[in-house]
């Protein structure tokens, strides 16, 4: 078996966990997450924990018991503590601004960029070259700021463009006479 799916998921106090047929749905004090639930896994609680089990002995069941346990731990940690993502823009010009669910971004296009934020998750600005995303869900969190640096990819050469906090950007030299 996956050695990831075997580690049982600990719930924090507040967190209810319930299964319906083949949905999965986690409670929590920032929201409620679902989840389609493989035929390959089953779910078990014992106590505060959650263990992901195979139904059956194949290779799908052993990676959809490790990814399953990864899916739910993260909707664990979503309805409980959210997740957050930086982005930041580099460039002189480059500027971004929050107007209710909107983001307003500023690029070196001929136009500004408006990105409409989905249902569930926040958008803030603290200062005009960083955006901060948070929501519950880690893959919809993912999603919307990988939509937003793809306005924008930092380019190699002077590494201009949108980019996440903790990405490093190696610039190339340039092309000598």
């Amino acid at each position: 078996m996956s050695r990831i799916g075997k580690l049982p998921i600990q719930l924090p106090a507040g967190v209810d966990v319930s299964v319906d047929g083949g949905e999965i749905s986690v409670k929590g004090p920032l929201g409620t997450l679902t989840q389609h639930l493989p035929s390959e896994v089953a779910i078990k609680r014992e106590g505060s924990e959650i263990l992901v089990e195979k139904t059956e002995d194949s290779i799908r069941a052993n990676a959809m018991s490790g990814t399953m346990r990864a899916v739910l731990s993260n909707m664990v940690v979503g309805v409980s503590k959210g997740f957050e993502r930086k982005l930041t823009l580099v460039g002189v010009g480059y500027r971004a601004q929050t107007q209710g669910d909107k983001l307003n971004l500023s690029l070196g296009f001929s136009h500004p960029v408006v990105h409409a934020m989905p249902k569930g998750v926040k958008v803030e600005t603290p200062t005009q070259t960083e955006i901060i995303l948070k929501g519950v869900d880690k893959q919809q969190i993912g999603q919307v700021a990988a939509e937003i640096r793809a306005y924008r990819p930092p380019e190699p050469y002077k590494g201009k463009g949108v980019r996440y906090a903790d990405e490093v950007v190696v610039l190339k030299e340039t092309k000598k006479k």
